[in-house]
């Protein structure tokens, strides 16, 4: 990390720090973040171990490459009023001055200067150069470095662009220094406005007041430059107000003393430590933060879908109640042509029943075609079309929850489909999306394919063996008005048989009565046993076919529920475990400062 020998307090707070980057890391993993802020987070980590790394950036034509220069002493990298920075330039130390590319936007430089064997300099592209991909790369190599050096022009310092760049810097959580350069074009009652002007957007844009120093490159290089070929040499002017200054006044004149004092004295090796400590932190904390406003979000979502989940079951349950409490109606009516049918039979046998009409009794065949006349009639035709219509309605209910349930989904579907929440990366919104898509495209099929005659078909034959499993009849494989027809002509045979014997005892006249009476009794005891097992058949079909049904409609969208459920699950423990990394973020932040 640096080239010194750490104590073991030092020890424990770089193995705490590499810790908590790695827990961030694998729940990143899991909301699986995208690759270049997981890369970021990596890059981070790894640079514990490398030298500290102090990065240059602002405006192009801000004096970035001249302040460089000016730092170590050397023209090393290129200066121009235009963009002449077009790739980072990264100085470490060397024997010798080399200059080696690796990659297409980065540069590495070599050169003999002595306090660069304790740290690296990058020099970074302009943030508002007019070719985007030198701001991308002047952005994408902020987080790696260890303290920022934001250098921004005395002639117009903190420009609306240099404004949203610190924005961009300050969500890192760098320690940034500002250098305002070219102070030597301002006039001297201008430097503390110009100073103060600084200091105040700077607090404003990063929340604590930074180290802020006034310079001028150019004559510190001059001076720098002037020395180094002639010491304390006198050179001519340009724009000083001495016609022949000295070195030493050219460097004061620069004020660039105090910047390289607290780089090269101040920044000392326990400072570097603190903030290369803090680098991966800061780093750390940008990403919990954003994802942890992710998985909020994700969260917030999921509890949205839910109370989609709970709506359709409640729905569900509801149409239920109503199916039900409807059913027990249209069985009622159906009742009521039985009931009709038992009174008629009472009254036929009231009359036929008498011993006035005995040898009428005795025809039995005369007595059941008068008995399937006069109380039969049309009975089994309405109890057929009762029943068909309770099944056609039945159909017809299911078929509308149905739509009920495919027009909820859609709108659920839609209610998000402008909000993004997948770009950050992962497949969340994604998979969310599709298994709606899939519920959607399902129930749109199954309502699509749903034929009301093949269904209420089905149900209708469902019924016909049912009502054959009760033994109501004993048929094969009858219609349902047939099994009607032939249950309804067994009631007959019985009775007539009864009738037919009640003749035959009515030698006494004191019998008669009393064989009415039973008469009317065997004949309510049928038609409630015929009444009975219509019932049994009935709601036995009605109960399997609403269960049938509304496990339909749950398996339709089980892939959706079973989805939100286990993102729920996931995605509330990733959620305590990023509280946690902010608890010990902030407690290992408070003893690195303590350093």
């Amino acid at each position: 990390m640096l080239k010194r020998l750490l104590n073991q307090s030092e020890e424990v707070l770089l193995q705490a720090a590499r810790n908590v980057v790695q827990q961030l890391n694998l729940n990143l993993v899991r909301l699986e973040a995208s690759t270049e802020d997981q890369g970021r987070l990596e890059q981070a980590r790894l640079q514990l171990d490398e030298l500290f790394l102090l990065v240059v950036v602002g405006e192009f034509n801000a004096g970035k490459s001249a302040f460089i220069n000016a730092l170590l002493g050397q023209d090393l990298v290129e200066e121009g009023a235009l963009p002449t920075t077009t790739r980072v330039h990264r100085i470490h130390y060397g024997g010798e001055i080399t200059r080696t590319l690796s990659g297409a936007d980065l540069e590495i430089i070599t050169a003999p200067v002595d306090w660069l064997r304790e740290l690296n300099i990058v020099d970074t592209p302009g943030a508002n150069a007019v070719i985007q991909r030198h701001q991308e790369i002047t952005e994408e190599f902020v987080p790696r470095s260890d303290l920022v050096l934001f250098v921004t022009s005395a002639d117009r310092p903190f420009s609306e662009s240099e404004r949203r760049f610190m924005e961009r810097i300050r969500e890192w959580g760098k320690k940034v220094v500002i250098v305002v350069n070219k102070v030597d074009i301002l006039h001297e009652g201008d430097i503390a406005k110009v100073r103060s002007f600084v200091t105040e957007n700077a607090l404003k844009l990063l929340g604590v007041e930074p180290q802020i120093f006034l310079v001028s490159a150019k004559l510190a290089q001059r001076a720098k430059f002037a020395n180094q070929q002639a010491p304390l040499a006198i050179i001519p002017p340009p724009n000083l107000p001495h016609p022949q200054p000295t070195v030493l006044e050219l460097w004061s004149a620069s004020r660039f003393e105090p910047l390289e004092r607290y780089i090269l004295d101040t920044l000392d090796q326990q400072e570097r430590l603190r903030l290369k400590l803090l680098n991966p932190l800061g780093v750390a904390g940008r990403l919990r933060d954003k994802y942890a406003d992710v998985t909020a979000t994700r969260l917030e979502i999921l509890a949205d879908d839910f109370t989609t989940i709970d709506t359709v079951e409640v729905d569900l349950d509801a149409f239920e109640e109503d199916m039900r409490r409807d059913f027990q109606y249209r069985v009622g009516q159906i009742d009521a042509i039985l009931y009709a049918m038992a009174d008629r039979g009472i009254a036929f046998i009231d009359q036929w029943l008498r011993i006035a009409r005995v040898f009428d009794l005795a025809n039995s065949a005369k007595v059941r075609e008068a008995f399937e006349r006069e109380v039969v009639a049309d009975t089994n035709v309405l109890l057929e079309r009762q029943i068909n219509d309770l099944i056609d309605w039945i159909v017809e209910r299911e078929h509308k929850q149905w739509q009920g349930v495919m027009s909820y989904l859609n709108r659920r579907a839609d209610l998000h489909k402008d909000r993004v929440i997948g770009e950050v990366g992962g497949s969340f919104e994604g998979n969310r999306r599709a298994l709606l898509e899939v519920v959607r495209r399902d129930t749109q099929r199954a309502i699509g394919d749903f034929d009301h005659q093949t269904e209420a078909a089905k149900l209708a034959e469902s019924v016909q063996t049912a009502l054959a499993q009760t033994a109501l009849v004993e048929v094969g494989a009858l219609g349902l008005g047939a099994l009607l027809v032939a249950a309804l002509h067994t009631l007959v045979l019985d009775l007539t048989g009864l009738l037919f014997a009640g003749a035959l005892a009515a030698v006494g006249l004191y019998v008669l009565p009393n064989r009415r009476r039973k008469a009317r009794d065997e004949l309510r005891a049928k038609v409630a046993d015929l009444q009975e097992r219509l019932h049994e058949a009935l709601s036995s079909q009605f109960e399997q076919e609403l269960s049938r049904s509304r496990q339909a409609m749950q398996e339709a969208i089980q892939p959706y529920t079973r989805f939100i459920r286990s993102e729920r699950e996931k995605l509330t423990a990733i959620a305590g475990n990023l509280d946690g990394i902010e608890q010990e973020m902030r407690t290992l932040r408070a003893k690195i400062e303590a350093l």
